[in-house]
């Protein structure tokens, strides 16, 4: 799948769900409820054990879901995630030998920054949407508003405090998507046997976008 469909399919579903499990069967678990509420898209990170096991996995079994490597902090991860499958690289931090690589082989990457000196480096190092992490640590909606201020040209994604109570603050303040966390991803809820809250959640984050969308219009 080429970049650009990428982005495209990113900013339509509106929502980056981060992908934290114990095992890798736990997070397949996790992927697949997120999956059966609408939302086929997956940041596998880096601290799930067998990461890559689940992204070849998922790449392989599961199509329709778009897999992207989360928690990559160097340019050698990102390439063994992108032949195994990722379609875009997300990070809690800026590399820009990382950012180098994706551009190499055609994939999306999407740093992490903060400030917005962080900000606008990602950026002129050719991120193709800027992570803002952690949102919540610096005042949340608040802050997002604030950085698209003097840069609405620039796509960021907010992650860190993005619950469904905070999801339309967000979007409001003009995130491109939001990155979502264990208020999505629980795999408190897969350890209790009970995969469909996490499936009637990632539809409720549906409707929150939809709903937010169409009052924009």
């Amino acid at each position: 799948m080429d970049k650009a469909t990428v982005i495209n399919q990113l900013r339509e579903i509106g929502l980056v769900p981060v992908l934290r499990a114990d095992s890798e069967d736990q997070a397949i678990a996790l992927a697949t409820a997120v999956a059966a509420g609408g939302v086929n898209v997956m940041e596998v990170t880096m601290t799930v054990p067998g990461a890559i096991r689940v992204m070849a996995r998922l790449a392989k079994e599961r199509p329709d879901i778009l897999v992207g490597a989360g928690t990559v902090l160097d340019p050698e991860t990102a390439r063994i995630c992108i032949l195994e499958g990722a379609t875009f690289v997300v990070s809690p931090a800026l590399n820009v030998k990382t950012i180098e690589m994706c551009h190499r082989y055609g994939v999306a990457v999407l740093p992490g920054a903060l400030t917005p000196t962080e900000v606008i480096t990602a950026w002129q190092a050719g991120a193709d949407v800027v992570k803002v992490f952690p949102a919540s640590a610096m005042g949340g909606a608040k802050y997002l508003k604030a950085l698209k201020a003097p840069m609405p040209q620039l796509d960021l994604i907010p992650t860190g405090g993005v619950s469904q109570a905070t999801a339309e603050e967000f979007l409001a303040a003009g995130a491109f998507a939001l990155g979502v966390g264990s208020d999505l991803v629980n795999p408190k809820a897969i350890k209790e046997g009970h995969p469909e809250t996490i499936t009637a959640d990632a539809a409720k984050y549906l409707e929150i976008v939809r709903k937010f969308r169409a009052s924009q219009k």
